[in-house]
Order: C-alpha cells, then structure tokens, then sequence
C-alpha cells in the first residue's frame, strides 16, 4: 500500500525558506521501526505521520535519529496538507492528538494558528559544556520541559554563534534555545535552536522552542502579543500571543513536493 507523502516548507510564505517537514498520510497506525526508518531516509528535521481518529488526526513526530513529544513546523506543516489536500473544509479547526496532549489548529486568512501548552523557563544554572559548545557569554539561563534556554547579550551574538556540535551533542537535551531581543523594530526578539543529539545540529526554524519563548519574552517586555524572527540560515517568522497556560503560534506554510511511499 502506497502513502501520500508532501513537504511542506513550514513558517515562511515562500518556498525553499522556512523549515522544511515531510507529512505522510496514513490510514491506520504504521509500524514504529517503519516510520523510524522512513523519517532517517527523508532526512529532514522532522517527519509527521498522521491518520484519522475520531473528532481529528493522531500525529507522530520522528527526526532522522529518534521521535520527540512536541513539533511545532510538523504541525503546521500537516494542518496546511489536511486543508490544501481537501480532507477539511479550510473552515474547519483541526485536532491534533499528541503525546503532548490535545493541540488545535485554524486556518485565519493566510496564517495558521495552532494551540500550543506554554513551556515556561525556570532559571539553573547549566552545565560547562553547554557553554563551552555554544561560545557565548550568556545573560540568563534556564531550562524549560524540553531544552536548555540561553538569553544571550544581543541579536548579532546570536546571528554569530558558531556551536561545537561534536561537544553539545554530549550535553542531555532535546536542544538548546539561543534567543535576544531584536534589533529589528519587526521583531521583538530573535532566536536560534541546536539539537545534534537528534541528528539536527541547527533547526531552522522551532516552533515549539516557542512556547518558552514567549512566556519568557512576555514578561520581560510585558507583552501578550509578539512578533518572532529564527534567524537560522534559511530563516522563518511567526507570531505568539500568550493565552493564560497555552501559546498561539502562527504561521504561514506551503507546499514544494509531493509523492507518495509505495
């Protein structure tokens, strides 16, 4: 049996920018060593396998090296295909059953916003390795449920970083979020995410390292509704607003391939 299988270029309006995802379609649940092998074949940050259930779609996320619990551009990327494929009226809000609990999605003119849990950061003091592998002299640091949080003294330290990948691949993580408040008056803060421990050095962009992101940008800029830039080399935009525990991300996606897994 063959499976419709589409990437998607995920927080960008552009193709080949953003942060590529591969969303395959299945009818029932597929094989763990399968989906595994699959997602290293693709080899893109991300791999999304989803199917239907009840009131919305079961997804699973895969990196080339393992699965994780929460993926924000594979999301995305599957709410666009959902729609664009006409499996759902574009009207219609989408439910995501997750390993992470429920997540939605609606379609709001060219945007996508999807209903996120808040990942506050708790201030700890991390590891010398972390530091040693990222070469920047950090203003804060934190952790959230997921990743180490470094706040780092501007955007160009940030847009600067060159990491030690071989050392921070050693450091026990999902990944490391470097973020600054922005130069740009488009923006109000920039970011960028490493996680070699997946077998992704640099993501281009994370939607889910957002969900730290903007609680903590929040607060310190005492704003609900922000703008964000991840200037990774292909680079992608979104924008957060805070609702009590949750964070709306949204997004804007499109499609550069389609094909199927036979």
């Amino acid at each position: 049996m063959s499976h419709l299988l589409i990437q998607v270029d995920a927080f960008t309006n552009k193709p080949f920018a953003g942060n590529p995802a591969a969303v395959c379609l299945l009818d029932a649940p597929a094989d763990e060593v399968w989906m595994h092998d699959l997602a290293s074949e693709i080899n893109l940050s991300e791999t999304a396998y989803l199917y239907p259930v009840g009131d919305g779609f079961n997804i699973r996320w895969f990196t080339p090296a393992a699965e994780v619990d929460l993926c924000g551009h594979a999301t995305l990327g599957s709410a666009h295909v959902l729609w664009e494929e006409g499996y759902l009226p574009v009207d219609t809000p989408i439910r995501f059953h997750t390993r992470s609990g429920l997540l939605t999605c609606e379609k709001k003119g060219k945007w996508i916003e999807m209903d996120f849990p808040a990942n506050p950061v708790e201030c700890v003091c991390p590891p010398g390795t972390l530091i040693e592998a990222l070469g920047v002299v950090p203003r804060f640091t934190g952790k959230t449920p997921f990743d180490w949080f470094i706040e780092a003294k501007s955007e160009a330290a940030v847009r600067a970083l060159c990491p030690n990948y071989n050392v921070l691949a050693t450091v026990e993580t999902r990944g490391v979020i470097v973020t600054a408040k922005s130069d740009d008056p488009a923006y109000d803060f920039v970011s960028r995410f490493f996680s070699p421990a997946l077998g992704i050095d640099e993501d281009p962009v994370t939607g889910s390292a957002h969900c730290a992101l903007a609680p903590f940008w929040g607060e310190r800029l005492s704003k609900e509704e922000m703008t964000a830039y991840q200037a990774s080399a292909r680079g992608g935009f979104l924008r957060c607003r805070l609702m009590e525990d949750r964070v709306i991300l949204c997004g804007q996606a499109v499609t550069v391939l389609r094909g199927e897994v036979l």
